[in-house]
């Protein structure tokens, strides 16, 4: 998955590994697609291409692919669902993977249980499906975007729980082992983990977690529904319509980046087809032919202005390829 490389949560490019011609595919475990569009994969609808593009639908293909991918010196990322991506106009020259394993199971022992999962599984489906089933742990993540690894790198959370405090353990696949993390060696913070904070060594592959336990507790389903219905009835509430990553900033200790954001003057700023909402100062939202560049004017402005008016250095949550 991408990693946060700073305050700009910026991934950077390894410039000796980039391809300088065109790549013969003929080899490649799986399709690999050229010049692949990446407004077509994430939820801001906006960015460049891709040079290279290809989809692992098992785990099997994942490491097939990372070890071509590797004896092809080819810069590689692994993306998940696109929600907290913004790809930079100029594109990325490398290959961006996508693993869409989805396949899980619950191992019970009475009154609690262990859910083992593929890190391709949306956030959302799955804690509907386990709550209607009675499982708890969960469904906090009604309406979350994006799938579990996702989840797992960035210690997503809201509406009073998060990854942390129900994850086991993590499957992770580091350069060519793969390897099990126990919870307390991911190392989580807010919206931080061991995994997207450390560097990748040059020559060596960005992690992927292939699969992750979380630890669920029996309870009624009729209450778990309820509850993840007056969340997702919040959730909605909040939300501004149209193609955003959800929240672009970090809440800095003890404030709230969109009201920070709202003090500055901010809401309605437009740049190009972009425009920090009206609704929700800490959504940027494509109204139509956004471009990366669209997207960034407004996140430098506000990272800015902040910074000037109130001594605050915001921080992305989003990543930029």
């Amino acid at each position: 998955m991408p990693d946060d490389n700073g305050p700009q949560r910026v991934i950077a490019l390894n410039q000796t590994r980039h391809p300088r011609s065109k790549m013969d595919l003929s080899t490649a475990p799986l399709p690999i697609r050229e010049y692949e569009p990446m407004e077509r994969h994430t939820s801001w609808r906006a960015g460049g291409v891709a040079r290279y593009y290809a989809e692992a639908g098992t785990r099997a293909e994942a490491l097939a692919l990372a070890a071509w991918v590797r004896n092809h010196a080819l810069p590689l990322v692994w993306v998940g669902r696109g929600t907290n991506l913004l790809v930079r106009d100029a594109g990325y020259p490398g290959l961006v993977a996508v693993y869409r394993a989805q396949q899980w199971r619950i191992d019970e022992h009475g009154d609690t249980a262990v859910l083992a999962v593929e890190a391709g599984a949306p956030m959302a489906g799955l804690a509907r499906r386990l709550a209607a089933m009675g499982w708890a742990g969960l469904e906090w993540a009604e309406g979350l975007p994006g799938a579990v690894g996702g989840a797992v790198v960035g210690n997503a959370g809201c509406y009073g729980g998060d990854t942390a405090h129900v994850l086991l353990s993590a499957e992770v696949l580091v350069d060519d082992v793969v390897e099990i993390w126990p919870v307390e060696r991911l190392a989580y913070g807010y919206r931080a983990s061991a995994l997207k904070e450390a560097p990748v060594a040059p020559g060596a592959l960005p992690p992927l977690v292939l699969s992750a336990t979380f630890r669920l507790t029996r309870d009624d389903p009729a209450r778990l529904m309820a509850s993840m219905q007056r969340i997702a009835a919040e959730r909605k509430r909040k939300t501004p319509a149209g193609s955003s990553c959800g929240s672009v900033f970090k809440n800095p200790p003890g404030d709230s980046a969109g009201r920070l954001i709202e003090r500055a003057g901010l809401k309605g700023r437009q740049a190009g087809g972009a425009i920090i909402s009206p609704i929700h100062a800490n959504y940027i939202v494509n109204t139509g032919g956004a471009t990366a560049a669209d997207i960034l004017a407004l996140i430098d402005l506000a990272r800015s202005e902040v910074l000037r008016q109130f001594g605050v250095a915001l921080e992305l949550e989003v990543c930029v390829l």
